[in-house]
This record gives structure tokens, sequence and C-alpha cells, in this order.
């Protein structure tokens, strides 16, 4: 079939698996070229299929020679309708493993069920024994819990409303947005998904299994932005659960298992998580010319090469006085954030092709399905049906 992008509110319903291999193919490819980082033996990496989790898998596999478990939770091609960008990703990234001589299975399912956490416990204990590195990189919408309660995550503010600049995504046009206050039960539901809850049931569980290794280090991704992101994010629901989470990793180390736990706060890039926040879509647009223009821009893949390479496996760690490790440095550089905020001051529906880089926002949207990739032919006809192989 001639695959091409279907769009539905800040989603793609579509993905083109030549895309999604070259796409990983170039990640891996940057990888290699990059000098090395530290050895890991093993690694398990949790929502593993995009984005920064996908990245974190290329890196500890190409740049740490590391074995690899992903966790996902994607779906095969079905009839007329192509498998997700992850399932590809993953086929793709364990095809090229395999020709590399390098370690890679995967599990697919809810990542908050019990029953996923046991099979990747087997399958530690089947295949490597313990683990050296855990990532945490799961990005829900929603948790079921085994008792069959659903909580599902808002983005709203906390206190009061926050009015400012947006853009629609279909039209590029420039508008104001109030984003609503969040309910104490949203809040709270909130946490449950985005936390850190999870992230400790899945070092609880690891760690009475016996398969973490002495001295192990496990870390979970967040983000800070600039003022005029808080209202909605740092001090917003979402905030709310990234505090959690960062108190989480001070729990996971108090546990006294040797455990070191990390709180990697990235750089804002579109993802399918940051394309549905009222403002942060505009802001990424103005940030993106910014950091090009300057010379500093990076993708999930570089960003997370030096989180590894510069922060985490420093001698000691890198981090800020808080004890987190910042890969945001970069974004958030003084001479960077003011030229962002004139921008913003000044950014309308008439000159937004000219104050922002909005097609290099689409090109990242769309790079996230497979498409618009240099080199890949959308008027061919194309297999959907791809395996991923330990999943076959």
């Amino acid at each position: 079939m001639i695959i091409q992008p279907k769009t539905r509110g800040f989603i793609c319903t579509t993905a083109h698996p030549e895309g999604c291999r070259q796409n990983v193919k170039n990640q891996i490819e940057y990888t290699k070229a990059m000098p090395k980082c530290k050895e890991v033996k093993n690694a398990l990496i949790i929502g593993a299929s995009m984005g920064y989790g996908l990245a974190s898998r290329i890196a500890l596999a190409y740049s740490c020679n590391a074995a690899t478990i992903g966790v996902i939770f994607d779906k095969p091609a079905s009839g007329k309708r192509t498998a997700t960008a992850g399932w590809y990703n993953t086929a793709a990234f364990e095809a090229c493993a395999k020709e590399d001589g390098l370690y890679a299975k995967t599990v697919n399912g809810d990542a908050f069920s019990k029953e996923i956490k046991q099979q990747v416990i087997n399958l530690i204990q089947k295949d490597m024994g313990k683990v050296d590195v855990v990532v945490y990189s799961l990005a829900a919408p929603r948790r079921a819990m085994e008792d069959g309660t659903v909580y599902s995550s808002v983005l709203k503010t906390v206190g009061e409303e926050y009015t400012n600049k947006t853009i629609d995504l279909r039209t590029n046009e420039i508008s104001e947005i109030t984003v609503p206050t969040a309910t104490e039960q949203e809040i709270h539901d909130t946490v449950k998904v985005m936390g850190g809850e999870d992230w400790m049931d899945w070092m609880n569980a690891l760690s009475e299994a016996g398969v973490l290794a002495e001295n192990a280090v496990t870390v979970a991704y967040s983000y800070i932005g600039p003022e005029l992101t808080h209202p909605m994010y740092l001090e917003g629901s979402i905030g709310m659960a990234k505090k959690h989470l960062f108190e989480t990793s001070k729990e996971i180390e108090a546990k006294g298992n040797g455990v070191k736990a990390y709180i990697s706060v990235n750089k804002a890039l579109v993802t399918q998580s940051s394309a549905a926040i009222p403002i942060v879509p505009l802001y990424i647009a103005l940030l993106y010319k910014v950091m090009k223009e300057k010379g500093i821009h990076e993708g999930c893949m570089e960003q997370i090469y030096r989180m590894f390479h510069d922060k985490l496996f420093a001698q000691p760690p890198l981090t800020d006085e808080e004890g987190r490790l910042r890969p945001d440095d970069w974004e958030m550089r003084e001479d960077v954030q003011q030229e962002v905020a004139r921008l913003w001051d000044n950014v309308s529906t008439e000159n937004v092709g000219q104050l922002s880089d909005i097609e290099g926002y689409w090109d990242d949207f769309f790079n996230l399905f497979g498409f618009r990739v240099e080199g890949i032919d959308y008027e061919k006809e194309t297999d959907p049906e791809v395996e991923i192989p330990s999943l076959s």
C-alpha cells in the first residue's frame, strides 16, 4: 500500500515503516560516529519505542555496548491500518542490533502492569542475570490499576488560570489560550499516571527479584523550561507529577541497596506529548530558530547521547545543586532565553513563518511517524507488515 500521513489533532494515525527504519539508522550512525561512553553490560529501557526512550536504547547499545531489553506498548499492522511508529522503530532497532552483534529483545505490553514487570524480570533472569542501567521513559496519558481503576492525566494549571499565546498547529494561527485550573482529583490522578509511583514499583520489583547489579543506575526524564511555560508545566498538574518523580529518585536511593537514581531535565523537543501541551509548540518553534542560528540545536539522539556521555557517565556524574542531570543547559542559556522572549513578544500569525522555525517543528513532528525522511519514496508501495524479531 501507499502510506501517507493522516493526522487527527496532535497525533498522526499512520506510520511509514521505511521512514521509521531510516530514522533509526540515522540515529545509530550518529551514535557510532561519536566517542564511546562508559561500558554498560546490560540495560533495561521502559518506554523504549520513541523519542527519548528510543534514543536512550540506541545510546546504551551503540555508545555503551550494552545488551538491551526494551519495554514498549505498540501495535502491529492490521488490515489497512499501519503499525504504530514505535512498532516500526523497535523492529528496525532489533534488526540493526542483530546485524551488529548486539543483544536486543523487547517486551510489548502495559508497563504499569505486574504482568509485564514479571515478564521482564523473567527475561532478565534467563538472558542477562542482572541489569546495570534502568531508564524510565514512560509518557502515557492514562494508567490502569490492578483493581480496574483507570487514572487519566490532565494538562492544567494549579491555583489559577493562565492565559498566553499559542499556535493552532492545523492553521499556524497565533491566538490566546486560557489554560484552566485542575481540580484536586485531577492533580492526584496526573501524579498517579506521570509521577514516580510506577518507577518505584519497577525498581522494587527488580530489586526483590535480585536482578539489579551492584551499584546499578536508574534515570527518569523531566522538564523545567522557561518562566512563560511554568504555569501550565512546572507549576501545573504535570509539574506536580514531575515533582513527585524527583522525590521518588531520592526515595529509590534511600532504600540503601546501592542504586543511584537520577532525574535528567531534558530540552524541549517535538514529541507526541509536547504537541498536546498548550503554549509549548509555539515556544518550541521559536526555540528551534534561536538554537539553530546559534549552532546548538539538538534532537533527541544528540541530547540523550550528551546526557550519557557528558553528564551521567562523567566521573563524577555532572549534576546541578539538586542532584539533577541538566542536558537542558543549552536551552536555558541566558542569551538563548532572552532571544526567545524577544521573539515571543513579537510573534503573530502574519510573521510566525519568519520569526519561528515552524517548518522545523513540522519536520520533527512528521519524522516521529516516519514521514518527511530524506531518501524515502513516499509514492512507492510499501508493505506495512513488519515483524519485531524477538516478538515473532
